[in-house]
């Protein structure tokens, strides 16, 4: 059976809650849906691989932000560009000093409490607040000053 690709409006920067709702249902109405994708920089729309228009449908009824189906089917050469994976070689490591560089709290130096390199966040604290309370931010929005298992080495062989 040949495969369909449908693009879904969704509200603008809801399309990660519209794409976990559309994979809940789908899985719970063991509907035909192959795969829902969130291309990176494409706001508004998500696409889902469908064994028809209906079943695509079927996977967005009640969910929140989604908006509808545009009517024409999309060719997979349209999106293919958008769909390569960039795997960005991201240098940075749990407990890393770092200094975010966009942003509200552009300048803060911070220490990097946990990395999610599917999403592209990192969960820093800010070293200068007087409690430390997490902030997630973008992996390209923070520089690493500082290497924290560099110098836990050079305590280990003093």
């Amino acid at each position: 059976m040949e495969s369909k690709i449908y693009a879904l409006r969704t509200t603008a920067n809801r399309e990660d809650q519209v794409l976990d709702f559309v994979t809940a249902n789908a899985q719970k109405k063991h509907l035909g849906i192959y795969s829902v994708i969130r291309p990176h920089g494409l706001r508004g729309y998500i696409f889902i691989e469908a064994k028809s228009k209906q079943e695509a449908e079927e996977s967005f009824k009640g969910v929140p932000y989604a908006r509808g189906l545009l009517p024409k089917e999309v060719k997979y050469e349209e999106i293919a560009p958008m769909l390569e994976q960039v795997k960005r070689e991201v240098n940075i490591q749990r407990n890393d000093i770092v200094e975010i560089i966009a942003g509200p709290f552009k300048r803060e130096q911070a220490k990097v409490t946990r990395i999610d390199h599917q999403k592209e966040d990192v969960v820093v604290e800010l070293l200068e607040a007087a409690v430390p309370i997490p902030i997630t931010v973008k992996i390209d929005a923070v520089k690493v000053i500082r290497r924290e298992s560099e110098e836990s080495k050079e305590d280990e062989k003093s």
